[in-house]
């Protein structure tokens, strides 16, 4: 549910939930306020530090995990663009014939990698993507061996290899685009944020002071954070997208040769 909601959405949504905890366990604090009771008040700051300290570990855990997948991304888009234009440079090496239809076959191909990534969370565009790549697949595999000797040339041999590397990095790059961390584990973060707020809020009413400024900064810089990953693990939406730009090269590339 996280991943299809608007970023921008996602960060007011989350100010707007810290701020109004932090206003209850506040005023619930200030309520439950003894002047004499220090051992209540030495309590809730160490819940504080425990409950920060908690924070910041799963915020790290969460990000490394958002940052290694956008990193697996990027990288794949790199080798898939690669592994297409092998294919092509080997596709010049076999029978004439079958040259100019196989790139614009491997055109077609680079089409549909660039369509993974624009589904993005559609399913069912992304799903027509990968049956568009599977079908051109076996196309390119039919037209190679109608041209094959028997047996099979050197230069046949190498392009079937280059196949067969470009179908499995696009079944790599697919998963990848698949892997996103665990919405539980969004949610976990979103409920040890609102507890770690809620025991600042509450430690500031024992001690009858409103600290505004100062939690609302920290709930603002928390939304921001939990935002910010959310972001990172959508590879076509928001700010931080997976760049496209090897795979926009090729296919150009491909368009010059036909």
């Amino acid at each position: 549910m996280l991943r299809n909601l608007d970023e921008s959405l996602l960060f007011v949504v989350g100010v707007i939930v810290f701020l109004v905890i932090i206003e209850l366990c506040f005023r619930l604090g200030r309520k439950q306020r003894k002047p004499a009771d220090e051992a209540h008040k030495t309590h809730i700051t160490a819940l504080q530090t425990a409950l920060l300290g908690l924070l910041a570990l799963l915020l790290g855990f969460t990000f490394a995990m958002s940052v290694t997948r956008f990193e697996t991304r990027k990288n794949l888009v790199l080798e898939e663009a690669n592994a297409i234009g092998n294919a092509y440079w080997r596709s010049q090496l076999i029978a004439p014939a079958v040259r100019d239809e196989i790139a614009r076959l491997l055109l077609d191909y680079t089409a549909a990698a660039l369509e993974f990534h624009h589904a993005d969370n559609d399913t069912p565009r992304f799903d027509a993507a990968n049956a568009t790549a599977r079908r051109i697949e076996r196309q390119i595999r039919a037209l190679a061996a109608s041209t094959a000797d028997n047996p099979p040339s050197i230069s046949t041999i190498m392009f079937i290899q280059a196949i067969n590397e470009m179908a499995q990095v696009n079944e790599k790059r697919r998963v990848a685009l698949e892997n996103h961390v665990p919405e539980p584990v969004f949610y976990l973060l979103f409920i040890v944020s609102m507890g770690s707020v809620a025991f600042i809020a509450y430690g500031t009413g024992l001690y009858g002071r409103r600290r505004l400024v100062s939690t609302g900064l920290f709930a603002a810089l928390i939304s921001l954070v939990l935002t910010f990953i959310v972001d990172i693990d959508q590879p076509a939406s928001g700010l931080i997208q997976v760049s496209q730009e090897s795979m926009v090269r090729m296919k150009a590339t491909l368009e010059q040769k036909l």
